[in-house]
């Protein structure tokens, strides 16, 4: 099965106005509109950017002043995104647990979008019906409190909104687009994960190679019946 072709990392609106990043003020875009012609005839700069502004010297809409700096401000913070600090849910925390310990080791990397894990967990549930899922770790630190998960030693427990979801008693089997990941099915090697960002396949299936720039760990913690950790290192456009 073919997978899907790469796509553009925005949407097609928001790439087209990475055209406005070069022009630092609405005069400066108007100036691109206008052409030798223009100069030569009406022998004004003034003039030629009113013509310009008009919308003579575009296919499309010519932008105002206004509109031309709230979208430039837009994209330039898609492109340019200003990092937020942060504090380590992990820090000081009892690491005492080989998966919190593993957990901690990569949060930092993963807040960074660097490394982008993960997460499989199998559970059975009391009555012995398992629950089990794949888990996007760095999606999961940007939307959720891990502070309770690393200092109260709270359990992990996959979701049914997680990137995989799997609950035997009720029969349910779900897989979901996360920030970072998008599922696949492919006919021979089952359930895949596509990094949105680099566009790499992740393939889960022990008996596979986990795919390139991926790496894969099995986890041992007396908590759970089975983990399992899948580090993709993200390689972003330059």
């Amino acid at each position: 099965m073919a997978m899907a072709e790469k796509k553009n990392e925005y949407p097609p609106g928001v790439e087209a106005d990475r055209r406005l990043l070069p022009f630092d003020t609405w005069e400066d875009y108007l100036d691109s509109l206008i052409e030798i012609a223009d100069l030569r005839n009406i022998r004004s700069i003034i003039s030629a950017r009113t013509i310009a502004a008009l919308g003579y010297r575009t296919n499309g809409d010519t932008l105002s002043e206004k509109e031309f700096y709230t979208r430039r401000a837009v994209i330039h913070g898609i492109v340019y995104p200003v990092v937020k600090s942060y504090t380590l849910a992990s820090e000081g925390a009892n690491l005492e647990d080989p998966f919190n310990r593993e957990l901690a080791v990569r949060e930092r990397a993963n807040r960074l979008g660097i490394l982008q894990s993960i997460i499989f967990i199998r559970h059975f549930t009391k009555g012995g019906f398992e629950i089990s899922g794949y888990i996007d770790y760095a999606h999961k630190l940007i939307s959720e409190n891990w502070t309770v998960f690393f200092k109260s030693n709270k359990t992990l427990w996959p979701k049914d909104n997680d990137l995989g979801y799997y609950h035997w008693r009720h029969g349910t089997v779900r897989s979901n687009m996360s920030r970072n990941y998008k599922p696949l099915m492919d006919p021979d090697k089952g359930l895949l994960f596509q990094n949105r960002h680099d566009h790499k396949i992740i393939c889960p299936d022990p008996q596979q190679d986990p795919g390139q720039n991926t790496t894969k760990q099995r986890i041992y913690s007396p908590r759970y019946t089975q983990i399992e950790i899948y580090d993709h290192v993200v390689r972003r456009k330059s």
